[in-house]
């Protein structure tokens, strides 16, 4: 998109121009601000609402997180129930915290209770009906239509109870000690008629209850249908009778199993696997197949003998180890490792020389060789130790340098008498700095 640009003098005066002809507008090919904000509006708008969504959820995970998990044996923030788990382990009860339905088989005794809260329907139907066999008395916290088929299939769905006040109004021990609970929540339905082995209790209605209590005909195992968690939690437990329910309930053995299920409790299902396609006869072959291929290796392997000594036939020439010691000293630019390895040899090499011993002290070395030469004693040992290179010719220069003070200790050794002292006094680029 473009503008038309036209300055007020060629709207005052169209002729002004040269030969009398009108003015011509000036087309300029630069967007203005709002047609880039035309363009670009629908990305805006796309970012702004991620922007928002992603805080939302930020908020909303962090929240949760915050919160932990509800009803968790070990959590003590307003969701979890750990006070109620601390107050039964006061009074004896041993509480054990299952995830899964393998550690319920592990924990469970002949007189044990297990509370049983799925809040994510992670049990099957054959799992809620083994747990409802494995112990004497089951305590179902919230139960989802799988869970009231596979335990009570009399028993249904109540919706939310509208009474102000729950009173227990049965014979339940745990019911009548508490005698009111939290109004409000969710209810479960029994049918009408008699019904002996169906208790209700709490009623917000005629056939509508806050606690159904289920009497196995066969093993005569007892489940108790809680559908309000709010009874639990350490927020609500210490209110109306909600804790002398709940001790009631989770608190007649010495044994307590708090089972909240896991992802552990979920099936494994998948691909079947390699072997699972395979014929069975495939495994046999395989390993037959191995073993044949070992045994050929061993029958027609190459047999090594024992590893014989023998002498190098080459002599490396020192030349040629200086020279590739060199090249590397100079690949690494390293002048100062280069020269003190000359500096070594040319001090074992004065020493000799001079008549001193190859262990003699440096400081004998260069008075020695002061007084033959008749040098100065700073000069010499700058050559010998002081200098420091800080380029190649300085490097090349110091080691003419050194090469010359063996020539002149040499010749006066040969002489007799110190040598002349106009002789070439090297003036080195730099001392070292010890420290």
């Amino acid at each position: 998109m473009s503008a038309t640009l036209t300055s007020p003098e060629d709207a005052a005066a169209p002729g002004a121009r040269a030969g009398g002809g009108p003015a011509s507008a000036t087309t300029v090919a630069t967007p203005t601000l709002r047609a880039l904000l035309r363009r670009s509006s629908f990305w805006v708008i796309a970012a702004a609402c991620i922007l928002a969504i992603a805080i939302i959820a930020v908020l909303v995970s962090g929240g949760s997180q915050a919160a932990g998990r509800a009803l968790a044996g070990d959590n003590a923030a307003p969701a979890g129930s750990m006070a109620l788990v601390e107050v039964l382990r006061q009074q004896g009860v041993t509480v054990t915290l299952a995830g899964s339905l393998a550690e319920v088989r592990g924990a469970v005794g002949a007189d044990s209770t297990v509370l049983l809260y799925d809040e994510n329907s992670y049990l099957d139907q054959s799992q809620l009906s083994e747990l409802g066999d494995v112990a004497a008395r089951t305590v179902v916290v919230a139960p989802d239509f799988l869970a009231l088929q596979s335990l009570a299939p009399t028993v249904g769905f109540g919706g939310v109870s509208d009474a102000e006040t729950l009173t227990a109004d049965c014979s339940v021990p745990a019911a009548s000690r508490a005698g009111e609970l939290v109004p409000g929540g969710d209810t479960l339905s029994i049918p009408q008629g008699e019904h002996p082995l169906v208790t209700g209790c709490f009623p917000s209605g005629t056939d509508t209850f806050s606690l159904v209590q289920v009497q196995n005909e066969l093993t005569g195992g007892l489940v108790s249908l809680v559908p309000d968690p709010r009874v639990f939690n350490n927020e609500n437990v210490t209110g109306y009778g909600n804790a002398a329910f709940a001790l009631g309930l989770l608190g007649p053995s010495d044994s307590l199993v708090w089972y909240l299920p896991t992802l552990a409790d979920l099936p494994r299902t998948g691909p079947p696997s390699l072997a699972e396609l395979t014929p069975g006869w495939v495994t046999p072959v395989l390993v037959l197949l191995a073993l044949v291929g070992v045994a050929a290796a061993l029958w027609r392997g190459r047999r090594f003998g024992p590893l014989v000594a023998e002498n190098l036939p080459v002599t490396v020439k020192a030349s040629e180890t200086m020279e590739g010691r060199a090249r590397l000293y100079a690949r690494s630019n390293a002048r100062l490792r280069a020269i003190d390895a000359l500096r070594v040899g040319s001090v074992q090499r004065l020493a000799r020389t001079v008549g001193l011993g190859r262990l003699a002290h440096l400081d004998e070395v260069i008075g020695t060789v002061v007084l033959l030469t008749g040098r100065a004693p700073d000069e010499v040992r700058r050559v010998l130790v002081g200098a420091i290179p800080v380029s190649d010719a300085q490097l090349m220069e110091l080691g003419g340098a050194l090469q010359a003070l063996e020539t002149a200790t040499s010749q006066a050794v040969r002489a007799g008498a110190p040598a002349s002292a106009s002789s070439e006094i090297f003036t080195p680029p730099a001392e070292r700095m010890d420290p």
